[in-house]
């Protein structure tokens, strides 16, 4: 008896199966330049055989640094067309880090753009002995520099000779980390398949879809939605950069109908004073990650936001639960439930797995976790947990509870967690209590430094436009709400919070000024 197993079909079918039966139809919109999917087809082909007449081999790496554009999208699709791994690089990293990064990931290849092509030529010498001459812009008055039209334009559209199977690797997205180099995640094809056909079902796309991608084209959260949106055959709508107001009219314009963005986005949008003279009735599930939402945030959403809002948990590594609209008002402190086909467990400090309603560490396997941190083997043992069944599973560093229906609630980030006279404090517990206080725009908790009981929460604050709060009030109303254990050493008034590029408050740089200040 012979037995067949059919091949998924990966990312590069995909974009082969839409260039051939779309056709005309807008497969990616910047602007008011319109680029059809059998436009966008050839061009991504044609890259693809660009780079490799440059002498890439199958699975070499390929550094991307450049600002959001049509030339992004479709060089980094172009490279993974070509069978090369895509690197996109958070463009507002440090010099320093953009060299670590091409170092760590063996590029052999460097795309940029505008500005980041002059930051790239400052560390050539640098990473010249791997890269070579295969440094690429489409900015083609640069010297030195290969010409990406050139390379693009100068290529056929034939992709036969690409073998492309479900284990190869497709992209590396880098974290932000916390020290030193941050972890290059690695995701092989299956798991951009399973993402790409997951989210699009989770996420509520269809072929309709327009998704408006406002956050740099380098980050995860971005990803979900060009390829959930890729997979339904919808169109991508692509923003050079965020303003509230930019926002509102694309959405208007292009009649978009998802969105991929971050707590503090909907937030600005929702406080903007002509938010509901925009005609936004083309929205239908728009979804948010990143870090969590506020429950009050939630519930007016939830009043407010047209169509469907959609809050997911995950992380670049994967694992992602989703709170539907329709469990939002009734489960309005969880992330959700996990998709199906993923398993989560809450675990303790012995690594044993905790009862219903304990808070712990996350864990958690799908079928789209990570190949693996690139090129840093302790980071892979760390991030590790053994099932009974000796499966391997995903420690996420955060701490959360499950309900008994399933639903996860995050309690805090584990090395966020405070440890105050041995007492185990999550700062997610008093900030939740803070951010009802009518004078509290935004708020982060972090320890400090205490003689007597190691560290003690300390309360930094954003101040909404309701004056005349002292801090010392603010102090003493906070500590009448929590417990004994949770009450705050003081409250600082800060006029806004240090945040990564996609919202995410960094409290290890605010942890790293006060620490800076006592001494």
């Amino acid at each position: 008896m012979a037995w067949f197993t059919p091949k998924p079909l990966l990312i590069p079918d995909i974009l082969a199966q839409n260039q051939a039966y779309l056709g005309n139809k807008p497969a990616v919109i910047v602007d008011d330049d319109v680029t059809s999917w059998a436009d966008f087809g050839a061009g991504t082909a044609r890259f693809a055989n660009g780079l490799l007449g440059t002498g890439l081999e199958h699975g070499d790496r390929v550094v991307v640094l450049m600002k959001n554009s049509y030339e992004m999208v479709e060089a980094m699709f172009g490279v993974i067309r070509a069978g090369l791994v895509a690197v996109p690089l958070n463009v507002s990293i440090a010099d320093e880090a953009i060299t670590g990064m091409i170092r760590n990931a063996g590029a052999k290849a460097v795309l940029a753009s505008g500005e980041h092509v002059q930051r790239v030529d400052a560390l050539r010498a640098k990473v010249a002995d791997q890269v070579g001459d295969r440094f690429i812009s489409p900015d083609s008055s640069v010297d030195g520099w290969l010409d990406y039209a050139a390379l693009r334009d100068a290529a056929d559209e034939s992709l036969s000779g690409i073998e492309i199977s479900p284990e190869d690797r497709c992209n590396i997205i880098y974290s932000s980390g916390t020290t030193g180099l941050p972890k290059g995640i690695v995701h092989d094809h299956a798991g951009r398949e399973a993402w790409g056909s997951d989210m699009a079902v989770a996420l509520r796309y269809h072929a309709g879809a327009r998704t408006l991608c406002n956050l740099g084209l380098f980050s995860n959260i971005v990803w979900v939605g060009m390829l959930a949106t890729f997979f339904a055959g919808g169109t991508l709508v692509v923003s050079r950069r965020f303003t509230v107001d930019d926002c509102l009219a694309t959405i208007e314009k292009h009649r978009v109908t998802h969105s991929t963005m971050v707590p503090l986005q909907y937030q600005k949008l929702l406080e903007h004073p002509d938010f509901d003279r925009y005609d936004l009735s083309s929205l239908d599930a728009c979804m948010c990650c990143g870090s969590p939402l506020s429950a009050g945030l939630k519930r007016e959403l939830a009043a407010r936001w047209p169509g469907q809002f959609i809050e997911l948990y995950g992380l670049t590594e994967g694992l992602v639960t989703i709170l539907s609209p329709e469990d939002l008002l009734t489960k309005t402190d969880s992330v959700g439930n996990p998709c199906p086909g993923q398993h989560l467990a809450i675990i303790g400090e012995e690594g044993e797995v905790l009862p219903v309603g304990e808070a712990g560490e996350i864990v958690g396997t799908c079928r789209f976790i990570m190949a693996g941190y690139h090129n840093n083997e302790s980071a892979n043992e760390e991030a590790t947990w053994i099932h009974p069944s000796g499966q391997h599973w995903l420690r996420t560093g955060d701490i959360g509870r499950l309900d008994e229906d399933g639903f996860l609630y995050l309690v805090d980030r584990k090395k966020d967690m405070i440890i105050s006279g041995g007492q185990n404090i999550y700062p997610a517990d008093i900030e939740a209590v803070l951010v009802d206080h009518e004078a509290v725009s935004e708020v982060a908790v972090i320890g400090v430094p205490h003689e007597k009981w190691g560290e003690t929460p300390l309360a930094v604050v954003v101040l909404t436009d309701a004056t005349g709060i002292e801090a010392e009030e603010l102090t003493g109303w906070v500590n009448s709400r929590v417990g004994k254990q949770q009450r705050v050493v003081g409250t600082v008034f800060v006029s806004e919070l240090p945040r990564n590029p996609n919202g995410k408050i960094l409290k290890r740089e605010l942890r790293k000024s006060f620490m800076e200040a006592a001494h």
